[in-house]
């Protein structure tokens, strides 16, 4: 376990961020109390369906091998939701065992956000729809679109909820049906993606630093990179969108791999630099589960030793806005995680997006 002290979250705040938020209040004293409350995550579950899709079986369909698909992708089998199971009731089972992690009930409950690219339905939010699920009323609720990226994105989010005492707790799931938008007949995709969802529960705890930093980007013009051409207000469902199957995910693999290693590794050498910590103070490195290939491009070009980086890839394959969020909820429950250690979150997904984060845990 690192021993070096990490720099406060007050610390890495720009004054000017803390004086106009203590100006918001009216009342000099209050403004002169108001200071910015640390964020961590206190409960933390995770959900995947039942159904497992291996390697022998897509090998079958797609007429390769189950060698093909593994030295490619680093992923032996996926887990596939089934007909009647949607993005809200993974995201509500896996926001159920969290909020029994964190103690906390329905009632504590400040902000619901559902970070998925694979909602129930275009509107409303899938969160409004979780929100229903877990029993929870007059709450503010809303999905958040990123992508591989979506979780990390939605924790930054429920922290300044938190920090700036909007809230008291807040509800964050990463939630993804990618069995719905996969091509089945594309070899090149369809042995990458599955399903499933994980959540975190974010509060304020007294003592403790919690999310030191998150660095977040964009690069809309590497949009079609990859992407689903059809179904939205550019492209609406119709006869012909149907038949030309643009109603399926579709990637460049090639570029994306390129892309996704860069901005990762950058991503990750910001935010130890905002904490001025080096790779070797991280205790668990926990990089988006999309493709062993990248995983392996972007921690050893930190210079990361092996042992310091968890994946579930094999068995669940790229679960996108849901991948780092169930890799930390298994790395906890597992005890690779110990409080106090130093955990790196690494994510990119289309847009293209990417994001890092640093919790001391």
């Amino acid at each position: 376990m690192s021993t070096r002290k990490p720099t406060v979250v007050s610390d890495l705040i720009e004054p000017s961020v803390r004086d106009a938020r203590a100006a918001r209040f009216k009342s000099p004293r209050a403004a002169h109390n108001f200071r910015l409350r640390t964020c961590s995550i206190t409960g933390l579950g995770s959900y995947v369906p039942e159904r497992v899709l291996t390697n022998a079986e897509l090998a079958k369909r797609l007429g390769t091998t189950e060698e093909w698909i593994f030295t490619r992708t680093g992923i032996c089998e996926r887990r596939i939701a089934g007909a009647d199971e949607c993005a809200s009731d993974m995201a509500a089972k896996a926001a159920s065992r969290a909020m029994a992690k964190a103690g906390v009930t329905t009632g504590q409950i400040g902000l619901i956000v559902v970070a998925t690219n694979t909602p129930d339905m275009l509107f409303p939010a899938t969160a409004c729809i979780v929100q229903s699920k877990l029993g929870i009323r007059h709450v503010p609720a809303f999905d958040l679109k990123a992508a591989g990226s979506a979780f990390i994105y939605a924790l930054e989010v429920g922290q300044q909820f938190i920090a700036s005492q909007s809230c008291d707790t807040v509800l964050v799931v990463g939630a993804e049906k990618l069995s719905a938008i996969v091509d089945w007949q594309d070899r090149d995709t369809s042995v990458l993606f599955g399903d499933g969802a994980g959540a975190a529960i974010l509060q304020s705890l007294p003592g403790r630093q919690g999310l030191l930093t998150t660095c977040m980007g964009g690069q809309g013009d590497t949009a079609e990179l990859l992407f689903m051409p059809a179904g939205g207000s550019r492209q609406p469902a119709n006869s012909d969108s149907v038949a030309a199957r643009e109603h399926f995910l579709q990637m460049d693999g090639r570029e994306t791999f390129k892309e996704a290693v860069h901005a990762m590794h950058s991503a990750a050498l910001e935010a130890l630099g905002r904490c001025q910590l080096s790779i070797s103070d991280i205790d668990c490195i926990i990089p988006h589960q999309a493709n062993q290939r990248i995983i392996d491009a972007v921690t050893g070009r930190l210079g990361a030793r092996p042992e310091q980086v968890f994946t579930n890839l094999r068995k669940y394959g790229n679960t996108s806005g849901a991948a780092v969020a169930i890799a930390l909820a298994e790395a906890v429950e597992s005890g690779r995680v110990q409080r106090g250690d130093l955990v790196l979150l690494l994510a990119f997904g289309a847009g293209l997006t990417w994001a890092a984060a640093i919790i001391e845990w």
